[in-house]
Parts: structure tokens; sequence; C-alpha cells
């Protein structure tokens, strides 16, 4: 049997602003740091070990899988850095001010000039040298082709679980590429809208490793689990921020803006 546990990064510098944050590289916050420590610690005392550790070779990401890595005992599993783990690039809007609603009467061409950068409602949407949801998704199917169906052989022999650092969007597309793997896996169920250094398991019980047509069942047996914030000082600052930013945060843990 095959585990994964996805992990969304902790708070970065970027997660109290109102601006579009994808590949813009920036490090942990202090409270992120604190965030990610924690998960580090409440993984080692209920003694739950990872066979291997990926992650986003973002800042954010991967500290926060550093951080996993850190109480593990000798011998440590092994930590693959991977760029098709990273958030959606927003092209030319990384680092600008984020906007939920289209100001009437102009074209997109005519707000970017005026630096204002609205949240795309379709899936094939994109700012200029971005990528679209649906671009995301195909990379995202790509990284579990590499980072996850090349363990169900060993799988299929004995338990190994792996651990996924990554960021609330990619998180989405990638546990939804994860079961696409299952035609019998429901797809009517939503995993967006994690929290910071949340994590999300799928246990996967291999029929067939085959490496080009794998056959599994896929379940999720945890959601957004976030159990070791609830002593961590500091974790209130989510609810005092302006409507905005709490938008904002929402829509980069995954949750679709409406």
């Amino acid at each position: 049997m095959l585990t994964v546990t996805f992990i969304r990064h902790g708070q970065s510098e970027d997660n109290v602003k109102n601006i579009w944050a994808g590949w813009k590289d920036a490090p942990l916050s202090e409270l992120g740091e604190r965030q990610a420590a924690a998960l580090g610690q409440a993984f080692f005392k209920s003694n739950t070990k990872f066979d291997f550790i990926y992650a986003s070779d973002l800042l954010r990401a991967h500290a926060t899988g550093q951080a996993v890595l850190k109480p593990h005992s000798a011998p440590k599993p092994p930590f693959i850095s991977d760029k098709r783990l990273r958030e959606q690039h927003f092209g030319i809007a990384e680092g600008q001010r984020w906007v939920i609603e289209t100001p009437p009467n102009k074209t997109f061409e005519e707000l970017y000039a005026e630096g204002i950068f609205p949240v795309l409602k379709g899936r094939n949407e994109k700012f200029p040298e971005a990528e679209s949801l649906n671009d995301l998704a195909r990379r995202a199917e790509s990284a579990i082709a590499d980072c996850v169906v090349p363990h169900l052989a060993a799988a299929a022999e004995g338990d190994i679980h792996i651990a996924i650092a990554s960021h609330g969007l990619c998180i989405s597309e990638l546990i939804a590429a994860l079961l696409r793997l299952d035609p019998d896996s429901r797809r009517d169920i939503s995993y967006a809208g994690l929290l910071n250094t949340a994590w999300t398991r799928a246990v996967v019980s291999v029929k067939d490793a085959s490496p080009t047509a794998p056959r599994v069942t896929v379940q999720i047996t945890d959601v957004n689990n976030a159990a070791h914030l609830l002593a961590l000082e500091g974790i209130e600052e989510a609810a005092t921020l302006d409507d905005d930013k709490a938008t904002a945060r929402a829509f980069f843990a995954g949750k679709a803006v409406a």
C-alpha cells in the first residue's frame, strides 16, 4: 500500500500581502517557520515516518519539507526537490496587486497597463507569460507520474509512505491527478482551501503497478488536517486580515473565487 501525504507550505512573507505570488519566491514568515516546525514535531510525536519526501523548489515549500525531514531519525529519507511541484505561475502579474473583480469597460491590456490584475475565472484563462489552471493540471499529472507512480511497484510488496510539500493551487491539481488514476474514484469533492502546513492524505491500493497503465484504488483519508496548529501562538493572525487579504489567502489555498 502506498500512502501519499500532501502538505501545504507554511505562511510565507507574501501570504499576508494582497499580491499575486505563484513563482515569486518569498521565504517563510516567522509564523510560517513556527508552523512548519510544529508540523515536523507533530509527525515525529505520532511516529509518522516518510520513506521519501518531495518538495517544490520554491523557498516556502522547500523549507516546510525540510522542517518535516529534520526530526526524522537516521537514516533520513531521501529529500527530492522538483520544479513541477511549484505553485501556478502568474506571469506578468507576479508581485502585482491582487484584485478580485474585473473593472468594467476596459480591456485586459488596459488593466494590465494600469497595474490591475484581476482574478481570471476560467480554467484556460491566464495572464501573459503565465500558466492557466489547465496548464497547472498537466504539470501536476507529470509530477504524479514521476513522484508517485514509480513507488507503486514497491508498494505492491509492502507499505510505502511519501510526503509532498507543495502549494495550495498545485496540491488541488496533484490530488485530482492522483484520483484520475482510479477510474472509480469520486471526482465531485473539493480538496481545496488548505490552511498553511495543513496536510491531506491519500491511500493508494495497488492492483497493477505497471508504470504506463497502473491500476489502483485511491482513497482520501484525511483532509486539511491542521491539528498541530491549535497550540501555536500567533495563529489568530489569520482571522484579523482585511476582507481582500482573507479572500486572497483563500484563493492561494486552492479555494476558487466565485
